[in-house]
């Protein structure tokens, strides 16, 4: 931590812990330019590109159609200055006593958030009314609206926004913990899903990708945008030692959201104009402007970490000011353009399918599978592949710092997460995943893998205990990664759900939940619960094999026998539910996979019993293995427990037998016979008293 700091001023300036009123009053002044440059951007290049052009048929009228563009500048800039402010105190800012966060960053939370909420509220109003073709005071409006934002995807959408912006908000402006800001932190990126749910990328032909990338897209960029402006908006209340740590870490999340930006968009880009001859038109203009804005942005990067931020920590606040103030404002065009560029119809927004496989899921129906098809036929999920990718990296990194400083770390539990993140990656993108859509038996083999496989095979590699000896220590009172770990692993709401019993009814219990409710429905026709399915499956799979056999830090499990108790239960509730598939006469969703075109394989009910004789098959055998696993580590256990005993026991010259005996001697009323020295012949006698 840099020990450079200013003295607060007092009587007119700064007073220990407030605001200086003129900094503040000037960093609203930038404020309000920013917004109003990325607000002339978006109305310039609307009009440009046409994206504010009567409609042909019915048109809402100008406010509708000029309103759409500068309601989502509004809630793009809103949210993302929500979500760095609440990011930079969870992450980066000193905890004060008893866990409180910086209180100044809550209020501006909060007023970010609430603008949020009304920039969303305003995009549902004027969405429904530029669908409808009609004025938002036309008669009946108000009763459509409630209509469109209860039972149609976008205004569904549009409402959860709006909704969770205002909840956030409203609790961001009476939290105190830094915990709070970390949960709110959660909530505010979640309230950005639905905004890629419903955006270009819900049309394109790679659905899945376009969607997740989309997503990338935003989180990254409310990230790195609402980051720079947070240091912004908190300078006037840090220190500038403070202020130097704040910016040198948010110049890590800068770096990677950088990447997440470019990489996410060069993918968005490839899926909506097809190829480099549609970049003339006004939709491929835009994204050349957008192009442009991001290369500045990354020289500017590079021009903090190399100069500002040197001169930041010696105390010189104005060159890193005036250098974020300037990337602000490309910042504010970026976010214009990209507004305009929501209205802007892409050339490749994708053609009509008859492939009613295509229409539901986002993919084509594949051919009939083969064993040679299973491993060929391939559908990435971006998603998983950046996961998978980001846990190999991190993983080696971890092992590469350990072994530099001169520490072993076992080559087995490399070994077991390489396995489980290549196992990872072929079960969401390859065959698995591929007939897991159109068929129920390949589902289950991709639920099989995701909870059975995977997961002993990720935590047999121990990240957590890797993470943990190679993570920095925080000293300046701030919460990084290493210590947002141990809040976890030592938490209440771990050690509930950690205990065997819960672990294992989450495991085994949401089957039935999860098949015999509509959940099972919402995880086969949306993309959301699709996610949400796989990552429940992992997780439950890797909380209960973590229970059993994981060797990372965490509550106290309990004892050897009980775990063996429960894992043979465990075993048994499995094996009945599977039974039950495989002899079961009802058909689990025959909307759904009955109506997907697909011509080869078994019918619905036969492919449903081999489903169930696959979860069968695969799920015992990973059970019994963990059951061996088990009883190896008990064993293991008992010899461990047996060789510290001998230890002591030579230290003390078994002092805790010789206690026990004595005690036994006094129960029985004799006096207890002294201890021949060791070494002692049998004809060896103690001396006479």
């Amino acid at each position: 931590m840099s020990s450079t700091t200013t003295t607060p001023r007092t009587a007119g300036g700064r007073g220990a812990g407030g605001v200086d009123p003129a900094l503040a009053g000037r960093m609203a002044a930038v404020g309000t330019v920013l917004v109003v440059l990325a607000l002339g951007t978006a109305g310039a290049a609307a009009a440009g590109s046409g994206a504010v052009a009567p409609s042909i048929l019915q048109d809402a009228g100008p406010l509708v159609r000029w309103g759409l563009i500068f309601a989502r500048v509004i809630a793009d800039i809103a949210g993302s200055v929500t979500v760095g402010v609440l990011l930079l105190t969870a992450v980066a800012l000193p905890v004060g006593k008893q866990g409180q966060a910086h209180r100044p960053a809550f209020l501006i939370a909060a007023a970010a958030a609430t603008v949020w909420a009304l920039a969303a509220i305003a995009l549902l109003v004027f969405n429904l009314a530029d669908v409808l073709g009609s004025s938002i005071d036309s008669p009946g409006f108000g009763s459509q609206l409630v209509a469109y934002t209860r039972d149609i995807d976008l205004g569904r959408g549009l409402g959860l926004t709006a909704a969770g912006a205002a909840v956030i908000g409203l609790l961001a402006a009476g939290a105190v913990k830094t915990t709070s800001a970390a949960w709110l932190a959660g909530g505010s990126l979640a309230a950005l899903v639905p905004t890629a749910l419903n955006g270009h990328a819900s049309s394109s032909a790679d659905h899945q990708t376009a969607v997740t990338s989309l997503g990338l897209h935003l989180v990254g960029a409310s990230v790195w945008v609402g980051g720079l402006a947070a240091l912004l908006l908190l300078a006037p209340t840090l220190k500038t030692g403070v202020l130097a740590d704040a910016a040198q870490r948010y110049s890590t999340f800068a770096l990677w959201s950088f990447l997440a930006v470019a990489a996410s968009g060069l993918i968005n880009a490839w899926l909506r104009i097809g190829s480099l001859g549609n970049l003339g038109n006004s939709y491929g203009l835009l994204l050349l402007g957008k192009t442009v804005a991001l290369v500045l942005l990354g020289l500017f990067g590079y021009r903090h970490r190399a100069s500002t931020l040197p001169d930041l920590a010696a105390g010189k606040r104005g060159a890193f000011t005036r250098l974020a103030v300037v990337e602000l404002g490309i910042m504010a065009i970026a976010f214009g353009l990209a507004s305009a560029l929501s209205r802007t119809p892409p050339p490749n927004a994708g053609e009509p399918t008859l492939d009613i496989a295509q229409a539901v899921t986002g993919y084509p129906m594949p051919p009939e599978p083969t064993a040679a098809r299973w491993i060929t036929q391939w559908q990435p999920d971006l998603m998983w592949v950046l996961i998978a990718g980001v846990g190999l990296v991190a993983y080696l990194t971890g092992v590469y710092r350990l072994r530099r400083r001169g520490d072993a770390w076992p080559v087995g539990r490399t070994v077991a997460i390489l396995l489980g993140l290549a196992v990872l990656v072929y079960t969401t993108c390859s065959g698995p995943a591929v007939y897991g859509r159109v068929t129920f038996s390949g589902h289950m083999v991709m639920h099989m893998m995701l909870s059975m496989i995977v997961p002993p095979l990720l935590v047999l590699g121990a990240p957590v205990t890797l993470a943990l000896r190679t993570l920095a220590v925080r000293k300046d009172g701030s919460r990084g990664p290493r210590e947002w770990l141990l809040i976890v692993t030592e938490s209440r709401y771990l050690r509930l759900i950690s205990f065997p019993p819960v672990a294992a009814a989450l495991f085994a219990g949401s089957l039935v939940v999860f098949y015999y409710s509509g959940l099972f429905q919402l995880a086969l026709t949306t993309h959301t619960g699709h996610e949400l399915m796989d990552v429940h499956f992992l997780f439950s799979g890797y909380l209960f094999t973590w229970t059993m056999i994981g060797v990372d830090p965490g509550p106290r499990r309990m004892g050897f026998p009980l775990r063996l108790i429960v894992l043979l239960a465990t075993m048994a509730f499995h094996a009945f539910f599977f039974l039950a598939l495989m002899n079961g006469e009802t058909v689990l969703q025959p909307d759904f996979f009955g109506n997907l075109g697909r011509t080869w394989g078994e019918s619905l009910l036969a492919d449903q019993q081999t489903g169930g004789g696959i979860g069968w098959g695969i799920g015992e055998v990973p059970t019994l293995l963990i059951a061996v696993v088990l009883m190896f580590q008990w064993a293991r256990s008992d010899a461990r427990e047996s060789r510290r005993y001998d230890r002591k026991a030579d230290r003390d010259g078994d002092a805790e037998l010789e206690a026990y005996n004595q005690m036994l001697a006094r129960l029985s009323g004799k006096k207890p016979a002294p201890t021949a020295p060791e070494g002692a012949g049998e004809d060896e006698k103690p001396p006479a008293s």
